[in-house]
């Protein structure tokens, strides 16, 4: 479904002004110079992972694809760029009937990449394709960015339950993408209800600590929340003295207590004390939430401790570290003329240190060993070898300007589980390291 349908507040009427200016610029010189619509190829790769990652993880084409649904020049977006000066009278008139009329093609969401796989390949004319570069890079690179991060904060908390709590932390627009990356990546729910609500992603959460504060006694707080919530809600034990809070948690919500969450100190040591606290009063199905500026590491730490899951914000939403995946948008390919018929020519910026490209439309196939484990990113021009052909990544997403690859998010989660289970061992690993994987060309 398109979210846009929905009419959140979240939403905006067009993504047409999610660019920058010298794409419409561009688009200008290219219509007078007569080469708009010669048919050409993008592809959105990165050329190197952020420091000591091991893979990347694609997040956001659900919202690349409603974006390029809603990429629109309507009257006021026109009047606009029309004040401004920014473009001349015929290039609006070419854009206030813009649409997107070309293909995508792309590596499905929750699928990992690595150095030079062609994430994504937009098709069209020149005209059509260079103006969702923004957009599109902007989605790609902040939504991939959290679901790596994600990611890795997964495997490290080996199963155990993971809270996406960072809206408070970034930009309230990004709280609701994030929270949808970090779902993507393994996360099982958010406290954002902005995200529960356009994303359906499990949303939870019941206290904090100004709830206790707000009333005369702990157990005061305590009491009002089980009368509120019912004895499986999740109490804060860390406002005050945590052996007392739980002893009175229990008191109050007897053993059917659903949670103690814990915030604050020496995780390890805490979590390990209120467990066998919990255990001594026969609470011991109350399960342990812990927070408090976690992070992957942090949650490794934590591996041997009595915890039952873990509140992640910060970290999460600024992708721990790496808030962007440093993708770019090049044209790779690109017609002789603006002939339909025309023959695409390859190509390529070449540049001096490491931001050259390579040119030509690709494919890219995921290599396996004879124990079925991937050993290799293979990316190519021109055919596909034989014994690489049931093993390709790119899937038609776009079809001549009509999305047909739209799915539910738990899809893209679900897949992202399987493909990092297909990488070798060390990808989970946190220690620094190159790539997992290395890129192949043929």
């Amino acid at each position: 479904m398109n979210t846009a349908d929905l009419g959140l507040p979240v939403d905006v009427p067009s993504t047409a002004l999610f660019t920058d200016q010298y794409e419409l610029t561009m688009l200008q010189a290219a219509l007078r110079s007569g080469t708009a619509g010669r048919r050409s190829v993008f592809e959105a790769f990165t050329r190197r992972l952020p420091e000591g990652r091991r893979y990347g993880v694609v997040a956001g084409t659900g919202r690349v694809l409603d974006a390029v649904e809603n990429f629109r020049f309507d009257a006021g977006v026109l009047s606009f760029l029309r004040e401004r000066r920014i473009v001349d009278e015929p290039t609006l008139e070419w854009l206030a009937s813009y649409r997107f009329t070309g293909d995508i093609w792309g590596y499905p969401e929750g699928e990992v990449y690595f150095p030079g796989s062609p994430i994504l390949r937009v098709e069209g004319s020149f005209a059509e394709c260079v103006v969702l570069e923004t957009v599109i890079l902007s989605i790609l690179n902040h939504d991939s960015a959290i679901a790596a991060a994600a990611s890795r904060m997964s495997s490290a908390a080996g199963g155990r339950g993971l809270i996406e709590m960072g809206a408070r932390r970034t930009h309230e627009l990004a709280a609701v993408a994030s929270a949808r990356a970090a779902y993507v990546g393994g996360f099982d729910s958010t406290s954002d209800l902005a995200a529960g609500f356009r994303y359906a992603i499990p949303t939870v959460g019941t206290s904090a600590h100004a709830f206790t504060l707000l009333h005369d006694s702990e157990r005061d707080a305590f009491q009002a929340q089980v009368d509120s919530l019912g004895r499986g809600t999740t109490l804060l034990v860390d406002t005050y003295d945590v052996a007392e809070a739980v002893r009175t948690a229990v008191e109050i919500a007897g053993p059917e207590l659903g949670a103690v969450r814990i915030d604050s100190g020496d995780l390890l040591l805490v979590a390990h004390r209120v467990r066998q606290q919990l255990d001594d009063l026969g609470a011991r199905d109350t399960r342990i939430v812990v927070t408090s500026d976690l992070d992957e590491y942090a949650i490794a730490s934590l591996a041997a401790a009595p915890v039952d899951a873990y509140g992640v914000g910060t970290q999460l939403v600024t992708g721990s570290g790496h808030p962007t995946c440093s993708m770019v948008y090049k044209i790779v390919a690109r017609a002789q003329s603006s002939d339909p018929q025309a023959p695409l020519q390859p190509v390529a910026k070449k540049s001096m240190g490491a931001k050259s490209s390579r040119g030509g439309r690709k494919w890219a196939a995921r290599r396996l060993d004879a124990e079925g484990v991937a050993e290799a990113e293979v990316i190519g021009v021109g055919p596909v070898p034989a014994e690489l052909a049931d093993h390709q990544l790119l899937v038609e997403l776009v079809k001549g300007g009509t999305v047909v690859a739209r799915e539910p998010l738990d899809a893209a989660r679900d897949r992202h589980r399987a493909a990092r289970s297909g990488l070798p061992m060390s990808a989970t690993q946190l220690s620094k390291g190159e790539p997992v994987l290395p890129t192949e060309y043929v």
